[in-house]
């Protein structure tokens, strides 16, 4: 069998993020925590390109446009849709939700959804709090795994760490045969 997973270490890697400015007291939570995140992978602050949005429903197009142009190894979208008293949640967090899907299955990169659904402000405020579970820093962790096992599924990976696992499956199978 052979076992392919992503690593932490994003050295060298390049990350593009498309963050809404509505909600930016959440927003910039996210931001912060998802840049964070990212540095402390191994990211250099100039390998990462931010790229600021009126809302939500703006993430995907530049989401997609960031991801067409080869610049990056993973796309991070960061956004705060907070239901009110009409249906523009509804309309907004599912039109954001499809169109990040659909940017991730057009493009040949990882784009990651970090967009915030919640039904009160407390919620998005707790899960963009740097000292609890921000998920803009999860949304980070996500979007380096994924761009490493892009790359190792590509051949572009660490060919060693591959080649250790052959070795410990073929090992497995030669004592399996005595």
């Amino acid at each position: 069998m052979k076992l392919r997973k992503g690593s932490h270490n994003a050295t060298g890697l390049k990350f593009g993020v498309v963050v809404a400015k509505f909600n930016k007291f959440v927003t910039s939570k996210l931001l912060t925590s998802c840049v964070d995140g990212l540095t402390k992978h191994g990211v250099t602050p100039d390998d990462i390109e931010v790229v600021r949005v009126p809302g939500a429903f703006e993430i995907p197009l530049v989401a997609r446009t960031l991801a067409a142009t080869k610049r990056f190894n993973a796309v991070i979208c960061l956004g705060a849709v907070i239901r009110g008293d009409t249906p523009h949640f509804d309309y907004i967090s599912a039109e954001a939700s499809r169109g990040i899907g659909q940017a991730a299955l057009d493009a040949d990169v990882p784009i990651i959804f970090g967009v915030l659904t919640t039904d009160t402000v407390a919620q998005a405020i707790e899960r963009a709090e740097p000292s609890k579970l921000n998920r803009g820093g999860e949304a980070a962790k996500s979007a380096i795994e994924m761009a490493t096992v892009m790359r190792m599924i590509k051949g572009e990976g660490d060919k060693v760490a591959s080649s250790k696992l052959t070795s410990k499956s073929g090992e497995h199978r030669a004592r399996s045969k005595k």
